[in-house]
């Protein structure tokens, strides 16, 4: 007979005979407001960390377990992992780097003269750590946490590591982005609940590292490349600047109106299906349609009749003809003098073609001389085109001056305007059209020029051109 308690104490037994991994000893370098709240939650997870910084103060004040900012919970915090003996501040980078297994690198990223990024405290602190890691044996992680531009984190800091210290990045070393989302006052409850962890890497052992320290509090981290995390964390905070001034202009719009700004955008807030959503937050073609560019115009207008400011607002309507101007610009790239249209309407599954923004890309093609071969799977010779003009006749150009001949550019099998054409824009993602353009673009090396992100991966050919990928 089984003797479960016998069982269960052996199956105790075997458990806490597994070797645990320990614990990983880390380096923040920059004990500014993201050094200071990471060196305090690293610590918390149980993480021996070195505060690495020049200005002896700010290392004065983590080494006695002092908050050197002002941030909820963050004194508390520093103060119990000093008295574990969990937490040491020092202005020695090298020899942070020579006893700890990661570094954290979280220095100042100012801009510079010129508006760009500012890169002399991410080249000081690389020739410093790479003195550590010239003479330090083992596998070092570099994690770069700072806002720089993409390509940084392997341009600018990494060759300076492999320069100074003799090693080979994958061999001796890894380096990895990992961008913050701490929110200025409640930065340590962003710590422990994060909206998102995302590791950019170099190699599989770099990634591994990093997910074993964010384990405790995300344990499913986004792994990427390096170059798509750095991206990352500008588009995050360009997209907040985006939304405070969008609702900053409703709000002066409003009031002009004397309508309540906040009641507006509670109302607004609740739809989670479309504006606080995935939904038209992904890069493709222009905007177009009955409803989107007449009321972009709309409010401009109303606004300029109430003498209210709205830069963001007016200015939709330059962005959407700069993603048009690009279609426009890679056709002519082609070279094509007959260019096939896949997609006709502003969107799949309708014969709407007011203010679809192909039809401004036929016209300037047409202008030129060019041939053009159009199919859409819901528009037909038959379509009532005619009957869409008199609503269009002051927003869409496009269609005003191709009413009369659009009917003879229609062809009703798309294989033909494959067959027929010198290169293909496609503007519509369907299961028929992905297979025609792989045909096109393999057999026929017919130019495709896709505005809408036919496939999740972009293919390796090099007659195919994405419009912003």
């Amino acid at each position: 007979m089984l003797d479960i308690a016998a069982f269960d104490r052996a199956r105790a037994g075997l458990v806490a005979a597994q070797p645990v991994p320990p614990k990983a000893a880390i380096s923040v370098v920059g004990l500014g407001y993201v050094g200071a709240v990471s060196t305090a939650c690293l610590s918390s997870l149980g993480h021996e960390v070195v505060g690495v910084d020049i200005d002896l103060a700010k290392v004065a004040d983590i080494a006695a377990g002092r908050a050197p900012i002002h941030e909820r919970d963050l004194g508390s915090l520093l103060q119990q992992g000093v008295c574990k003996g969990l937490i040491t501040a020092t202005d020695d980078l090298a020899g942070a780097v020579r006893d700890t297994d990661v570094t954290f690198v979280s220095v100042g990223t100012p801009t510079a003269p010129d508006g760009g990024c500012d890169y002399r405290f991410i080249e000081a602190a690389a020739r410093s750590m790479a003195e550590g890691l010239k003479v330090k044996p083992g596998f070092h992680v570099f994690v770069m946490r700072c806002s720089i531009p993409p390509g940084t984190t392997m341009k600018v800091m990494t060759p300076i590591l492999e320069e100074l210290s003799g090693k080979k990045l994958g061999m001796d070393f890894g380096v990895a982005f990992n961008p913050e989302f701490l929110r200025e006052g409640v930065a340590v409850a962003d710590f422990y609940a994060p909206p998102k962890t995302v590791i950019g890497a170099t190699c599989d052992q770099t990634a591994d590292v990093l997910r074993r320290i964010y384990a405790p509090v995300d344990e499913a981290p986004i792994l990427t490349s390096i170059e798509t995390a750095e991206m990352v964390k500008y588009v995050d905070n360009v997209w907040h600047a985006t939304k405070v001034c969008f609702a900053n202009e409703v709000g002066r719009l409003a009031k002009s109106l004397e309508v309540d700004s906040h009641a507006v955008m509670d109302v607004f807030c609740r739809d989670t299906k479309l504006n606080l959503s995935p939904y038209y937050l992904k890069p493709g073609f222009a905007y177009g349609g009955s409803c989107l560019p007449k009321e972009v115009r709309a409010v401009a207008h109303i606004a300029k009749a109430q003498g209210v400011c709205l830069p963001m607002i007016e200015n939709l309507g330059a962005s959407n003809r700069a993603q048009i101007d690009s279609a426009i610009r890679l056709a002519r790239d082609t070279g094509a003098r007959r260019i096939g249209i896949l997609g006709l309407a502003f969107k799949p599954g309708t014969d709407d073609l007011r203010e679809s923004p192909i039809l401004e890309v036929i016209a300037a093609l047409r202008a030129e001389g060019i041939e053009i071969l159009i199919h859409d799977p819901a528009i037909t010779r038959d379509t009532a085109i005619e009957s869409q003009l008199g609503y269009v006749r002051h927003g869409s150009p496009g269609l005003a001056a191709l009413a009369g001949e659009l009917r003879g550019f229609l062809v009703d099998d798309p294989r033909e305007v494959a067959r027929r054409s010198d290169a293909i824009i496609v503007t519509q993602r369907n299961l028929v059209y992905s297979e025609i353009v792989q045909m096109a673009s393999e057999d026929l090396q017919t130019p495709i020029i896709d505005v809408v992100r036919l496939y999740d991966e972009c293919p390796k050919i090099a007659t195919y051109r994405g419009i912003g990928w």
